[in-house]
């Protein structure tokens, strides 16, 4: 590969930012390409050139938080749509969870850019990511992601007996949606009436969609993980910071 790409775009697979941040910090002139600064937008580069930024891009980036909610039901993830909440009105020092072990206090301009990095349907609960840092956000949402997400979900058959073991294989490995096979899951039962999905992917409403196909009818979905970020003690309806020795 030695054809030039976008040099925001290589930032951005370097991990060093978002494409939107790589925009900002190429305008203001904090970008530089073997040691030259390259301030104009759309410039390329070719693979092997040395990227480096400025401290101020560095120290712009330090300061974005992210912030871990345990959505309720009744609160959409992103804007707000036919009269619901968008999950982010959580975010006040009020709701705030007393044992949050960061150090970090809350500024109002930490809303500021705020957005979700994935979705959790309104009737769904558990945790929720919202960031500033647009590398979390192509972490966890970007095309090539294979950061993990775990569900407890409570389930009703709508057939008689038990679920067959082949239906539970299907869960796991098999299904398609949208004309397009699902990526192998981790499905396996909790209790009686709860299972365990572990997921790769988040089409809308996966998990609903894939218990329907098996005749499970969704009754309440949890999520309790994402990557190596567990929601754990966070109480339903406050949200603490993503804490810096913390890593998706």
């Amino acid at each position: 590969m030695n054809e030039p790409v976008r040099l925001s775009k290589r930032m951005s697979e370097l991990g060093l930012s978002s494409r939107r941040e790589a925009d900002e910090w190429i305008a203001k002139g904090w970008v530089r390409v073997d040691g030259q600064v390259v301030s104009e937008l759309g410039s390329k580069v070719l693979p092997h050139q040395k990227i480096t930024v400025d401290k101020q891009a560095s120290a712009q980036q330090a300061r974005r938080v992210t912030v871990l909610i345990n959505k309720p039901v009744g609160y959409v993830s992103g804007q707000a749509e036919d009269g619901y909440k968008p999950a982010v009105v959580l975010v006040t020092p009020d709701n705030h969870w007393a044992d949050d072990p960061s150090p970090e206090k809350f500024d109002r301009a930490q809303l500021r850019s705020l957005v979700p990095a994935g979705r959790l349907d309104i009737d769904s609960v558990g945790l929720l990511v919202l960031t500033q840092d647009g590398r979390i956000a192509k972490q966890l949402i970007g095309e090539d992601t294979s950061v993990e997400k775990e569900y407890l979900v409570r389930v009703q058959y709508t057939k008689p007996g038990r679920l067959p073991d082949a239906d539970l294989q299907k869960l796991n490995h098999g299904l398609w949606m949208d004309g397009k096979p699902l990526l192998p899951a981790k499905v396996r039962w909790q209790n009686d009436d709860q299972l365990s999905f572990t997921l790769k992917e988040g089409r809308k409403r996966q998990i609903r969609r894939m218990c329907d196909m098996v005749g499970l009818k969704v009754i309440g979905l949890k999520r309790v993980r994402i990557g190596r970020v567990k929601l754990g003690e966070l109480p339903q309806g406050q949200w603490r910071y993503l804490g810096a020795d913390e890593r998706f």
